[in-house]
């Protein structure tokens, strides 16, 4: 049985057709949430419920979409976890070693922000996931840079993984899930890569997807064997977001091959 996303629910229910019907202040307002745009310190946003009332707070002080995304994030809250006081400093990807509620938090504003019963017939008509693309679906459903790229990425259209780096190596990660798991990024840049640049501070991206060695990704004996396309984008001094796309589908077919050999 097919389990329904409970966003994607909601938004049905109130019938949001289109990315620029997704309001969140009115959302807010049909569940019971009264939104204050406040000076929050320590936190970016906060949430007090009793019964079937709440308020959330956001700070007054972030960007437009950063505000949108804490916003969304609290409903998460909200949704799951009613009659709870939570402080948050929203992270737009949370690793799977945080806490169960911040990840269903997030989770959740990412299905309220960008369903996938809007999201993917859209992404389809893309024969390659870009940073271009990716803007373009920013601009129309009004979200982060990042916060796109992932449900992106996470929709599993594409062979393809998004990795963040700063200075100090690899920040987080994430995947399709055709890309399979066992191909594990390592955690410092090589020079070989454009994002190396970026992440140092000699460019801000690359305005098209490179062809660059596996291996210089990969530390695995076949991925010398393979080429990928890769992408970078500077998001702040010493960040990078790194797209990575599967260019030969032998990599991924490999995997899968070997997957279903150990299950027998």
């Amino acid at each position: 049985m097919k389990v329904i996303d409970p966003a994607e629910r909601l938004l049905k229910a109130l019938g949001v057709t289109e990315p620029k019907e997704i309001d969140l202040e009115a959302i807010a307002f049909d569940q019971g949430a009264e939104v204050r745009y406040c000076n929050l310190h320590g936190c970016e946003a906060d949430i007090l419920g009793f019964r079937e009332t709440a308020i959330i707070s956001v700070d007054q002080s972030r960007g437009h979409r950063r505000k949108r995304f804490s916003l969304a994030h609290e409903l998460g809250h909200w949704h799951y976890h009613r009659g709870k006081k939570l402080q948050c400093r929203v992270e737009e990807y949370q690793p799977k070693h945080k806490q169960l509620a911040e990840r269903k938090a997030n989770g959740y504003a990412a299905s309220l922000l960008m369903p996938h019963y809007l999201i993917k017939p859209r992404a389809r008509d893309h024969r390659k996931l870009t940073f271009n693309v990716i803007e373009q679906f920013a601009a129309e459903f009004d979200t982060s840079l990042s916060a796109t790229a992932i449900r992106l990425v996470e929709a599993d259209i594409w062979p393809c993984m998004l990795i963040c780096h700063t200075k100090q190596g690899r920040k987080w990660f994430t995947q399709a899930p055709m890309f399979h798991d066992r191909w594990f990024p390592q955690s410092e840049l090589d020079a070989q890569s454009t994002a190396f640049d970026v992440v140092f501070g000699r460019s801000d991206g690359d305005r098209f997807s490179q062809v660059i060695g596996a291996d210089a990704w990969f530390d695995r004996a076949e991925a010398r064997q393979y080429e990928i396309f890769e992408q970078s984008k500077k998001i702040g001094d010493g960040e990078a977001l790194i797209l990575l796309t599967i260019k030969d589908e032998r990599m991924v077919e490999e995997e899968q091959e070997r997957s279903a050999f150990g299950r027998w």
